[in-house]
């Protein structure tokens, strides 16, 4: 299991419009075959900047998810709302005290 980190800007004006498409999404990019957790966090003092954080089986679960009609339609409605360019990492957890 792997953790995708996902940060966005976006334009002020677009970021009720966005809330409102990841809430009609969120459960079918959760249910995705291989998807086992998903979460979304906004920046404390910048309401612009959101991360999504979701956890994967594999990195060939990520890779089915992205190359989805599924994904590319989420990207398709995200990516004209974006401020700057999106920034992605994928990271392995070495520690969790939970």
């Amino acid at each position: 299991m792997f953790t995708r980190i996902v940060k966005m800007e976006f334009k002020a004006k677009e970021v009720s419009s966005f809330l409102a498409n990841f809430e009609t999404i969120k459960d079918k990019i959760r249910s995705f075959p291989g998807c086992e957790f998903l979460e979304l966090y906004r920046d404390k003092h910048n309401q612009t900047i959101f991360f999504t954080y979701s956890r994967w089986k594999d990195e060939a679960a990520l890779e089915a998810y992205r190359h989805s009609d599924l994904f590319k339609g989420v990207w398709a409605k995200t990516k004209p709302k974006f401020k700057e360019k999106a920034a992605a990492w994928s990271v392995d957890t070495l520690y969790s005290l939970g």
